[in-house]
């Protein structure tokens, strides 16, 4: 039996399903703990919620929301908004765009 998080990830439509399993793994190994909160994937750093994985519902589009992103700089970072969070959209038709987002989660670590 699946657990609730693979669930989620197996109920996505292809390619976004391949891009969300990638990202999953790659997060882990960047040393954030994975839970299934609020109905999505979310990511943990020391125990405090970091970032979540997000596919919004009016027009499909998949992103990784930071929870201290109104903290952060980076300009790949969207705030559409929010008060507190920023989004990183990813296309998940294209390669992931590794190089930004590592430096988006070195600055995001730094603020734990």
């Amino acid at each position: 039996m699946l657990n609730p998080l693979e669930n989620y990830f197996l109920q996505q439509p292809e390619p976004l399903q391949g891009c969300m399993l990638y990202l999953h793994d790659w997060l882990k190994k960047q040393n954030l703990e994975e839970v299934y909160k609020f109905s999505t994937a979310f990511y943990l750093y020391q125990g405090k919620m970091f970032c979540y994985m997000c596919v919004r519902a009016k027009d499909k589009q998949f992103y990784l929301g930071f929870v201290k992103g109104y903290k952060m700089k980076h300009p790949s970072l969207k705030k559409e908004g929010r008060k507190q969070i920023k989004v990183f959209y990813i296309n998940p038709s294209e390669d992931v765009p590794l190089k930004d987002l590592k430096q988006i989660l070195s600055e995001a670590k730094k603020l734990y």
